[in-house]
Order: C-alpha cells, then sequence, then structure tokens
C-alpha cells in the first residue's frame, strides 16, 4: 500500500493514490474480497452521520490524464524512461516499490500508446508480486526524484484513485487466517507478520483489511484490527501523519458497520488512537460519535457507545477538560445523551450508557455532580432490568457510589440495602456476586452500623447460604486431584521472592488468599469475606443469628448435606477474629467438633476445616497454660500432621498452610514435639509434587524460624538435611524450584547457627557462583548458557545474609576466599530496586561478621546506600531504603571513624525523613532514628553541631522503638552529642524525656549511668524556676518515673 505527500498547486499537499477526503472506495460492490481499483465520490452525510465531517465540501470531479492534451507524449517517454532507468541502475526492488508501480499504473495508458507490443508486454510484467522477491533498501533521494516528476501529473483538478494490491492484502489475510489455526507453525506466522510490520505502510493494509475486506471473514478482519491496534499502540508516534490521517479517516465509518464484531473491534482501535493523540488531538471523533448518538440507527449508536465506552474507561478525566474545536467539554456533551440511554429499548445500549457513566464516578465530574438525581433515578429505574448485566451495572454503580461518594446515597440507604439484600439472591451469579460487595463497602465506608443492623438476620442468612459451593464451582472439578496425579502448568502458578527488610514489622505484607482452593473470585468467597468485615463491625451481635444456623448446617449427617457442612465450617472461619469475644468461651467444643472433620469423607470439608482451626491457632496455643489446653494442642497437632500427609493434593496445601500459621503462633511449644514433626514433615517431602512442596519448603522455614536453636540437635538434623540437600544437590542452577528452597535454607541456616557449619561451604559456593552466572546473563545470555532472573540473586543474597547472621565471624574464611565483596557492590548498584534492597541486607550482615573485607570498596558500598536515601528513591523505594539506612548503621558502629567521610551526607538525607508529614513507613522512620543516633555516637563532633535541625524529631521516632540492642546505640550517640552541644537539645527538651522514658528496661549500666548525667547535667544548666517549668510540662507518669528512675 503506498502513501506519499506530493506538492498542490496551492502550495499546499494532497495525498497522492489514497488522499480520504477525496479517494473513496465504492461503497457499493457486490463482491468486497477482490480489491476495487476504481472509487465513488464519498457518500453523503445525510446516509452516513459519521462522514458528517469527512470530505465536507471537498467533493471532486475526476478527470483522467486526457485533461493533458497540451503535454507532448514525448514528455511522457521521457519520463518512463527515467522512471525505469532510476529502477534498474539503483536496485530498487523492496517493499516500497508499490509506489513506483502505482507510478506506472496511472501512466500506463499512455505508454501503452508509445511503446512497441514488445515494450507493452514489458510493462505489463511489472508487478509487486515479482518485486516482492527482490527485497533491497530503497534509495530515499532517487524513489523521492520519481515520485516528484510524477506530481507534475497531479493538479487539484484530478483525482487519483487510491489503488490497493490484491496481492499485498490477500497475502495478510492468508497469515492471519493461518495464524488463526492451533496447527500450525503460530511462532513463524507471527515472526511473518512482524517483519510485514517494519514497512511503513502496513498499518494500513491492517486498516483496510478491517475497515473494508468485505469478502473477507470477520474473524480475519478482527485479527488485522487487534494487530492494528497492538501496533497504534506502540509505535503510533512514529507513523507518517498521513498514514495517521488515513487510519483514522477510515475508522470513522465503521462505528456503524452492520457486524457488531467489527464495531466493537474498530472501537478498541479508536480509543487506542485516543489515548495516543489524546482528546485534543482528535476533536472529531467527538463529533462523529454525538452526530452517531444522535442518529437513531441502532448499529450506529451502538458502535459510538462501545468506542465511548473504552475511550472513558482509558482516560475519563481528560474527557472533563476544554478541547479546542469542540464548544464544550465532552463529558458535557455526552453525559445528557448517556443518560436518555437509560431508557432506550435496546439492553445493550443501555448497558453501555451506564458502565460509561459509572466510569465517571470516582473523579465526579461537575457534569456528573450537577446530574447526579437524574442519575440516581435511571439507576433506580434500571435496578429491576430484565437484562442480569445491566443488573449487575446497576449493583456496580451503587457499591462504588458506597466506597466515595456515600452521602449520595444516605437519603436512600435504606432503600439501596433492601434492593442489595434482593440482588443478593439473584439468580444469575454475576449480579449476586456484584451485589455482595456491597456488605464489605459498607463496613469499610464507615456508615453507622444502626443503617444495617435491621437487616442482619436476613443477610446472614442469604450469606451462609451463598457461602454453599454452587454446583458449577470450579473448585469442585479436582476437588479429588489424587496426589499421584501429576501437577498441571496451571497448578503452578507464578511466585515471588520477597526480599529481606530490616527492622520490618513484617504486618505490611498481604497475606495469600487463605482459600487458595481456585484463584477466581466468586460469589462464595465474597460472601465469607462479608460475613467476616462484618463481624469486626457487629462483633458478638452476629452471634444469635449465625449460630443457630451454623449448628442446624453441621447437624445434617447425611453425604448429600456436605456443602452446608462445608459452608458452616467456613463461616466459623470467617467470623473467628472478630467474634471471638463471644466465641472464646466456647473454644473446647468448637475444637472438639472441628477435629473429626479433618477425617470427613469429602477433600473440600477437610481442606476448609484445616483454615478454619487456624483461624484459631492463637487461642488455641493460648489455652495451652489451662487445664485441658496441651490435650487440646495436641489433638490439633496431630490433626494437622495427619492431613499433612492426605492422598488429596487440595488437602495437603491446606494442611501445611493451616501448619505454618500454628508454627508461628505455637512457636517454642513445638520444641518437645519436633521429632514427630519433622518425621511428618519429611515425609510429605517424599510424596510431594511441586505444587505443594513449595509450600511445604515454607512450613519448613517457619519451623526453623519458630524454634530457633532448639532445631540444633543431631537427632533433628539427620531427619531433616538429607532430603533438603538431595533436593539441593538435584536441582540445576537453571531451575526456579532453587527459589522456595533456597528460602528454606536461608531460615534453617539463621536457625542452626553455628550448627550450620557443617552445611555451609557447598550452599555459599553455589550462591556466589548462582548470583556471578546471572550477572554475566544480564550482559550476555548465551556466554552464560541461561537467561537472566535476578529472582536468583535476590534469593542468593538473601540466603548469604543468612549464612552470615547464623554464623557470624566464622563465614569470614569463605568471604575471603570469593569474590563476594565485588559481586555485591555490583547488586548494590543494580538497576532492579529487589536486587538493591538485599544486597544492602548483605552489607549490613556482613558488616557485623567481618567488615575488614568490606575494605578497599567501603566508601563505594556507603555511598551507594547513602544514594537510597535520597530525594524521590525513599518514596519509590521505601524497603529499599530502609534497609540502606539499617546497613549504614550497621558499618558505622564497625568502623568508627572511618565512616566520617560520608557522614554529613548521610545525616542531610536522614532529617528529612524524620521530619517529612508524609507518614512514611514506620519502620524507615525507626531505623532512620537509630542510624543518626550511631553516627552521633561514633562521629559525634560532625553531628552535635546541628542538633537543633532534627533534635525534635529524631526524638519523637525514638520514643516508638522497642527496647533492643539498636536503641541503646542510639541513646548513646544521643548521650555524646548532648555532651559536646547541651544547647541544642534544650528546645527539645520535653520530647528528649519522653525519649528516654520510653525505656522499659535499660539493661547496660553505662548507659543507664549516662542518661542520668545528662539529666543531672540539665538541672544544672536550667536551674531554677527554668528547671521546674521544663519539669512541670512532663505528662505526671513521666515526670514521676524519670524522678523515681533517675533521682532527678
Amino acid at each position: 500500500m503506498c502513501f506519499r505527500l506530493t506538492p498542490s498547486r496551492r502550495g499546499g499537499c494532497s495525498l497522492l493514490f489514497c488522499h480520504t477526503h477525496i479517494c473513496r472506495f465504492q461503497h457499493t460492490h457486490a463482491d468486497r474480497s477482490s480489491v476495487p481499483r476504481r472509487a465513488s465520490r464519498p457518500p453523503s452525510s445525510a446516509s452516513n452521520p459519521t462522514q458528517a465531517k469527512v470530505g465536507k465540501g471537498r467533493e471532486k470531479s475526476r478527470v483522467s490524464l486526457e485533461a493533458f492534451a497540451p503535454l507532448r507524449y514525448e514528455a511522457l517517454f521521457l519520463l518512463f524512461v527515467v522512471f525505469i532507468t532510476s529502477i534498474c541502475v539503483q536496485h530498487i526492488f523492496s517493499p516500497s516499490l508499490f509506489r513506483h508501480y502505482c507510478i506506472f499504473q496511472i501512466l500506463f495508458p499512455y505508454f501503452s500508446r508509445l511503446f512497441s507490443p514488445r515494450r507493452h508486454a514489458l510493462a505489463k510484467c511489472w508487478s509487486l508480486q515479482s518485486a516482492s522477491h527482490y527485497p533491497s533498501l530503497v534509495h530515499t533521494h532517487v524513489e523521492s526524484r520519481v515520485v516528484v516528476v510524477a506530481s507534475v501529473f497531479a493538479s487539484e483538478a484530478i483525482s487519483i484513485e487510491y489503488l490497493a494490491l490484491e496481492e499485498g492484502v490477500k497475502e495478510i489475510c492468508g497469515l492471519l487466517q493461518e495464524f488463526r489455526q492451533p496447527s500450525v507453525d503460530q511462532t513463524r506466522i507471527w515472526q511473518q507478520l512482524q517483519r510485514c510490520s517494519q514497512f511503513p505502510d502496513f498499518n494500513n493494509y491492517l486498516t483496510f483489511i478491517l475497515c473494508r475486506a468485505e469478502g473477507h471473514s470477520v474473524e480475519v478482519r478482527q485479527a488485522a484490527g487487534l494487530l492494528l491496534k497492538n501496533n497504534l499502540k506502540t509505535n503510533y508516534q512514529a507513523i507518517a501523519p498521513a498514514y495517521q490521517h488515513y487510519i483514522k479517516a477510515e475508522l470513522l465509518p465503521c462505528l456503524g458497520s452492520s457486524d457488531r464484531n467489527i464495531r466493537a473491534t474498530v472501537g478498541t482501535v479508536i480509543s487506542v488512537v485516543v489515548q495516543q493523540v489524546h482528546v485534543q488531538g482528535w476533536p472529531e471523533i467527538f463529533q462523529a460519535i454525538a452526530q452517531c448518538l444522535d442518529s437513531n440507527d441502532y448499529n450506529h449508536m451502538e458502535g459510538a457507545l462501545d468506542a465511548l465506552s473504552k475511550i472513558c474507561e482509558d482516560m475519563p478525566v481528560e474527557l472533563d477538560s476544554d478541547v479546542p474545536g469542540l464548544s464544550d467539554r465532552p463529558i458535557n456533551v455526552f453525559l445528557p445523551r448517556l443518560l436518555q440511554f437509560f431508557s432506550s429499548q435496546h439492553a445493550t445500549l443501555r448497558k453501555l450508557a451506564l458502565g460509561t457513566v459509572n466510569q465517571f464516578i470516582v473523579s465526579l465530574p461537575t457534569a456528573l455532580f450537577i446530574n447526579m438525581d437524574n442519575y440516581l433515578q435511571g439507576l433506580f429505574s434500571l435496578a429491576d432490568d430484565p437484562a442480569p448485566e445491566v443488573r449487575k451495572l446497576v449493583c456496580a454503580a451503587l457499591v462504588e457510589l458506597l466506597e466515595v461518594q456515600p452521602n449520595f446515597l444516605q437519603p436512600h440507604m435504606r432503600n439501596v440495602i433492601e434492593y442489595m439484600l434482593q440482588a443478593n439472591q439473584d439468580a444469575d451469579e454475576e449480579v449476586a456476586l456484584e451485589s455482595c460487595e456491597f456488605w464489605s463497602a459498607f463496613c469499610e465506608a464507615r456508615c453507622s452500623p444502626d443503617l444495617l443492623r435491621e437487616f442482619l438476620p436476613r443477610l446472614i442468612t442469604i450469606l451462609l447460604t451463598n457461602m454453599a459451593y454452587a454446583d458449577d464451582d470450579e473448585a469442585l472439578v479436582d476437588a479429588d486431584d489424587d496426589e499421584n496425579g501429576p501437577d498441571r502448568d496451571q497448578d503452578l502458578k507464578p511466585r515471588f521472592h520477597q526480599s529481606r527488610v530490616h527492622g520490618a514489622d513484617g504486618g505490611n505484607e498481604e497475606d495469600e488468599e487463605d482459600d487458595d482452593i481456585i484463584n477466581s473470585w466468586n460469589l462464595r468467597k465474597c460472601s465469607a469475606a462479608g460475613l467476616d468485615i462484618l463481624s469486626t463491625v457487629f462483633g458478638d451481635e452476629l452471634l444469635p443469628v449465625l449460630m443457630p444456623l451454623v449448628q442446624a448446617n453441621l447437624s445434617q449427617p447425611t453425604d448429600a448435606a456436605w456443602k452446608q457442612r462445608e459452608a458452616a465450617v467456613l463461616a466459623l472461619g470467617a467470623v473467628a477474629e472478630g467474634c471471638i469475644n463471644g466465641l472464646l468461651p466456647h473454644l473446647t467444643q468448637i475444637v472438639a467438633f472441628l477435629v473429626p472433620l479433618l477425617e470427613d469423607k469429602r477433600p473440600l470439608v477437610r481442606s476448609i476445616t484445616c483454615w478454619t482451626l487456624s483461624r484459631y491457632s492463637k487461642w488455641i496455643v493460648q489455652a495451652v497454660g489451662h487445664p485441658d489446653g496441651h490435650a487440646q494442642f495436641d489433638k490439633v497437632l496431630t490433626g494437622l500432621l495427619r492431613r499433612i500427609l492426605d492422598s488429596n493434593k487440595r488437602v495437603q496445601e491446606a494442611a501445611c498452610s493451616a501448619f505454618a500459621t500454628l508454627e508461628e503462633e505455637a512457636a517454642e511449644e513445638l520444641a518437645p514435639r519436633l521429632e514427630l514433626i519433622l518425621q511428618h514433615l519429611m515425609f510429605a517431602f517424599g510424596k510431594y509434587q511441586r505444587r505443594n512442596l513449595r509450600i511445604l519448603y515454607d512450613a519448613i522455614g517457619t519451623l526453623a524460624d519458630a524454634v530457633g536453636s532448639e532445631l540444633n540437635e543431631v537427632k533433628y538434623l539427620e531427619i531433616l538435611m538429607p532430603p533438603l540437600i538431595n533436593k539441593w544437590q538435584q536441582l540445576p542452577d537453571s531451575d526456579k524450584d532453587l527459589f522456595p528452597l533456597l528460602e528454606c535454607f536461608t531460615s534453617i541456616a539463621q536457625a542452626l547457627g553455628p550448627g550450620f557449619t557443617h552445611y555451609a561451604e557447598p550452599v555459599f559456593v553455589r550462591c556466589i557462583n548462582l548470583i556471578r552466572t546471572q550477572e554475566i546473563a544480564k550482559a550476555d545470555p548465551a556466554r552464560a548458557g541461561v537467561a537472566y532472573d535476578k529472582e536468583f540473586i535476590v534469593c542468593s543474597l538473601d540466603l548469604l545474609s543468612g549464612l552470615a547472621e547464623g554464623l557470624g565471624s566464622s563465614i569470614e574464611s569463605l568471604v575471603s576466599r570469593s569474590d563476594l565483596r565485588d559481586l555485591l557492590l555490583q547488586c548494590c548498584a543494580d538497576d532492579a530496586a529487589d536486587v538493591r534492597q538485599s544486597a544492602l541486607a548483605l552489607l549490613g550482615d556482613l558488616a557485623k561478621a567481618c567488615a575488614v573485607h568490606l575494605q578497599p570498596h567501603l566508601p563505594d558500598f556507603l555511598n551507594l546506600a547513602a544514594k537510597q536515601l535520597q530525594g524521590s528513591e525513599v518514596k519509590d523505594n521505601v524497603s529499599v531504603a530502609n534497609n540502606a539506612c539499617w546497613a549504614i548503621g550497621e558499618v558505622a558502629v564497625k568502623v568508627r571513624q572511618e565512616i566520617s567521610p560520608v557522614v554529613m551526607n548521610v545525616i542531610t538525607c536522614l532529617v528529612p525523613i524524620l521530619t517529612s508529614s508524609e507518614g512514611l513507613n514506620k519502620s524507615l522512620l525507626e531505623n532512620s532514628a537509630i542510624t543518626l543516633g550511631r553516627l552521633g555516637w561514633v562521629c559525634p563532633e560532625l553531628v552535635a553541631p546541628h542538633m537543633d535541625h532534627f533534635m525534635l524529631a529524631w526524638c519523637h521516632a525514638l520514643r516508638s522503638i522497642r527496647d533492643d540492642v539498636e536503641k541503646e546505640d542510639a541513646f548513646r550517640g544521643l548521650c555524646a552529642m548532648v555532651r559536646l552541644n547541651p544547647g541544642g537539645a534544650v528546645n527539645a527538651f520535653v520530647p528528649m524525656c519522653e525519649a528516654i522514658g520510653s525505656w522499659h528496661e535499660i539493661r547496660s549500666p553505662d548507659l543507664r549511668s549516662e542518661i542520668a548525667q545528662v539529666l543531672h547535667g540539665y538541672k544544672q544548666l536550667l536551674s531554677g524556676v527554668t528547671w521546674d517549668q521544663c519539669i512541670a510540662a512532663l505528662d505526671p507518669p513521666l515526670r514521676e518515673k524519670l524522678i523515681k528512675k533517675y533521682q532527678i
């Protein structure tokens, strides 16, 4: 397909061969499979509303080249000779040859009069098909010369026809048709299409096929449209303006295509174009859409609404902006029309209009705010719409309004709740699911519980009913998944390693979905989530309604009622935390009822029982000190261990996850039972397949974290280590199953400490090799022999951190014989944030274990760490900044004065963090306070002069730090700086006293003495009235605590 801009007599440009305002393909062709070579004048705007702005006033008569009577045929002959010679001499056989071919076609009637039959035959042999066998680069200057010569014949009185090569269209359609067949080599076809996409006019061919190739199947035309969409999304700005113009002009008439699928694809492409050029770059599209909406033609209205809904989904805010060329903002133009479509007789139009308006709920433009009453009336009128997709959108709108604009629903809340209760029982599950989201939204919006309280009996009954498995639930398909059946690829969902974070609370990470039987969100899960959050709002109020229903379901003994039993167990788990005060007195009965269900014949009942027991783990462990508490704990523990060895893979997964939760709560209570636990876990290790092995690794690692050094006994290690080492040796360096195993070894190394020495060297060496290989692969995968995957680096760095933490100074010999220092420096400068995060954690751990081996790169390490604390890095990568801050502090206490060159640079970064009003991560604030104190301890002469800039914020941060060695270091820095610059803390005396009072117990006698000296020093410095005023400003409990402890 060839497009070329040529000069016109007015000094502007006209599109050679395809000017869309002049040259239109005939719309009346009976058979569009063969590409037309003649064009009719454009249809009038009356017959096609999308063309009101296209070609208006531009209709031109078609004048043949016979009009050039004064031109001598000799001139034409000369032109032909120049044309042929330029091609033959310079070998211009390329995709752009189509330009020459089109010129030739225009001039051919005249050449035929000049040449002999032999020459005529030679000219007719000139075709794209023959040229395609000689792909070579076009020499632009020759090509341009030929086109310019040809443009002599292109006056404004001439309508030069667009000529699309039938061969090109057929070839592309053939590729697209072939690509859709699963039996062919789709990679080869895709590569051919990608090569085609390098041609400048390839997107024009795709546009033509989508919009005009009616003789080809709809599927092929859609495929062309989707390929066009992807090309425009990634490369629109690189397309020539003339081609952009052609694409946009061709898309507009197809908004009203007679085929719904073509309309939908065209709408998608249009939305992508609008994303690229923005609203201001294509105002004509909105004029065309508005005219389509007003046309009363169903195809045009549906096509325009579909395109508009996609544009609004992508950029709702932009539609509420002024657009040059439009008299009003697009939202102001469209919203009244959209609201009118709420009463359309066509369900599809109602759905599209409602879905489009819903896109503006969050941004709430002025137009919607003004029309909110009309919008709500429209919603209520559609509440009982016969089309379920419309009712679903009504529910979605009410949920979103409740989340972001609850005040609008407040006057109607009673009716809305009543409607949602009905919708929650809708025969269409998607409507029921969408309405079920309302209850969670109600609680999260902090609406008054009184509004919902009277509806609780009905609501809880509905939720419990919907928590039973539906007959078509996907989980039922694999409910009897036997352990001997191989894992499917879809069972092995991607897993992502969490890089080490020092000083984190550990409560910020989102737990994986508890009921992970199937990944899709459904009515059952949504109902359970709704009951869960309702229990946190209403607490024990739910129990008088809920428990009789649960008991009734649990008491049904027949196997046919297993779904109701399962739902009752799920409900007990859902309310475990919110209703615990009311349930705790009955915990013994609950556990006694649940444990036998671990042996139920139905795998899904066994698996949900594991989950529900895990929800009560905290209180089961707390009850160990009570009478019969140990027996109850043992029943739960042994019951879960049996299910870990279940023959059903779903039950294995649920039991492993539940046991890991119990391990976290039980901790030292597990020590007397370690041998039994390890025997079960390692037996499972021999029977699990890949998916559940990953969960088992986590359970083993959690066990090591929970019992710590208790694991460091020969009898336990003989059970635990051989299977793990065997698996470690079996897995190649490129196997991603290494990730969970590396994580597991990290926990074990930390727990065993020096006891891991026997296994340390091979583990250390392999980690170094993994990092080195991946660093090579990052630059040259072929040389490395593996594809780059940063997860290998992250997991290896974290395991090395675990080794450094567990072995302490014993790791020094391993570090000294390796190139870890150089690899670590590379990782600290890596582009990937999670690599830097783990590298900085290892930097801090190595500083604690063997700081001497960080030389001679210590300044480089410190500068890289300080860089993570600057500007946007802190906000963009909080965990990286957290580890950098912690690492600098650890280095400081080891190298002391050697850190002085970077002290002021680091202080300059830490003070803005401490004084930030943006609510930064708590762990980052605490680590910043500790590191600042450590720098003040080792280099007080550098930090003390600047105390007045940070003292107030610093003391506020020190108050929230738990008692430990790091807090002791920070207060040693406080004392050292105050001794040098007591005046720097005078204005922060009260916060400083509050920070001192935050200690529960200072174990170091030296530090207690130093703090006492500081307080007595200020008593002398602020003698008399000032001291009394300062002490009086303290809260009475704090004042009494300090007077009693420090005798001030």
